[in-house]
């Protein structure tokens, strides 16, 4: 069966140079974006009872623009003033870059990784006096534990947000040829929405071992599988899919 319809569960691209607008252009599909999980910021009094002082930390880990949002909130919401020496981990680029949102970049001390969180694992190690802060998510990646325990650092996990799943009752009687999913999470909110889905004749994209893991689990048949040596993208494996599926028909 042809591809016509698309639905990804992520927020629409801001950029107008996306793979996904290149895609619809391309193959004439139709392409919706709705975010199956959305993120929550913790309570400070929630953060409080996890013994959490900001005053008692002399350096940030940031994973992600999450995490620098909500480090900068919760500092706001407490009324800590961010002391200019503090030093900030960032796992990548993106992260560091979108840091400059609240401080100035020149005037701090900015360490960054090149994409995955081990790959930040010297730079903490070099600065291992120091005492490390990690605002993250109820779901963090179990590598980043496991890396910090194994650097022997002195270092303390703040829950500051959550993955939340996201309502999507109005999709009920929506039907589209595929749905793409990035996280174990987006599957899980597939089903509490809709508890009695039946795949039927839609696709169904992934992203991730992990996610993979969530969809055959669910009883999902898993059409459309990203990254592979040929597709590193989600966006590449369904142009890959759909030029063949779309082919002569």
């Amino acid at each position: 069966m042809k591809v016509k319809t698309i639905l990804v569960s992520q927020p629409e691209p801001k950029v107008e140079n996306s793979p996904y607008f290149e895609l619809i252009q391309k193959h004439k599909v139709k392409i919706d974006f709705r975010p199956f999980i959305h993120v929550e910021g913790v309570p400070v009094k929630e953060i409080r009872s996890q013994k959490i002082d900001l005053n008692n930390y002399t350096a940030i880990i940031l994973t992600s623009r999450n995490s620098v949002d909500h480090f900068f909130r919760v500092a706001e919401e407490m009324r800590y003033k961010v002391p200019e020496d503090l030093k900030y981990f960032c796992q990548s680029e993106a992260v560091a870059f979108y840091l400059q949102k609240y401080v100035i970049y020149r005037k701090r001390k900015i360490y960054v990784g090149q994409k995955d969180f081990v790959e930040l694992s010297p730079l903490i190690k070099k600065y291992k006096e120091e005492k490390f802060l990690l605002p993250a998510s109820d779901q963090l990646n179990f590598d980043i534990p496991q890396t910090l325990d194994g650097l022997k650092v002195n270092w303390t996990q703040g829950i500051f947000y959550r993955t939340v799943m996201s309502d999507l009752t109005d999709l009920a009687d929506v039907y589209y040829d595929v749905l793409a999913f990035f996280s174990p999470t987006g599957i899980k909110s597939l089903f509490k929405n809709f508890p009695d889905f039946k795949q039927n004749d839609t696709r169904i994209a992934v992203f991730g071992s992990t996610t993979q893991k969530e969809a055959l689990e669910h009883g999902l048949r898993v059409d459309i599988m990203a990254p592979s040596p040929e597709a590193p993208s989600m966006t590449m494996a369904l142009e890959k899919y759909i030029a063949k599926t779309n082919k002569d028909k």
